[in-house]
C-alpha cells in the first residue's frame, strides 16, 4: 500500500498531535452505515496499534491501517488538506473522503 501526504496535510496532522506520541491510523468507519459494506475513511490518532493493524511507510510518518480494510482503498493514496481541520483522501481514480476529520482516540 502506498500513501503520500501533501506537506500542508502532514504539518496540520502533526499540530493535532500536540507533541504527543500517537500513531496515525487510517480507519474505515462503518458504524451506523448499514451492513458494514458502506463507510468512510477517517484519520484516528491512537496511542497503540492493534494486532490486526499493518504499518505503512509514507513520505512523512508511518500510518497504521486495519488489514481487513485494505479492500476499500485504491492506490496510491494521497492525503491533503481540504478545509479547516479537514483532509481529503484520494487516489488517481476517486476521492474516498473529501472532508475527513482527525479524531484522537
Amino acid at each position: 500500500m502506498k500513501i503520500a501526504f501533501k506537506p500542508e496535510a502532514a504539518k496540520a496532522i502533526k499540530e493535532k498531535m500536540e507533541g504527543g506520541s500517537y500513531y496515525v491510523k487510517l480507519h474505515y468507519d462503518t458504524e451506523g452505515c448499514g451492513c458494514g459494506v458502506n463507510g468512510l475513511p477517517v484519520i484516528w490518532l491512537v496511542k497503540e496499534k492493534e494486532s490486526e493493524d499493518m504499518v505503512v511507510e509514507t513520505n512523512e510518518f508511518p500510518v497504521v491501517v486495519e488489514k481487513s480494510a485494505l479492500i476499500y482503498f485504491d492506490e496510491p493514496l494521497t492525503i491533503d488538506v481540504s478545509g479547516p481541520g479537514m483532509f481529503r483522501l484520494s487516489s488517481p481514480n476517486e476521492i474516498l473522503n473529501a472532508r475527513m476529520p482527525v479524531v484522537k482516540k
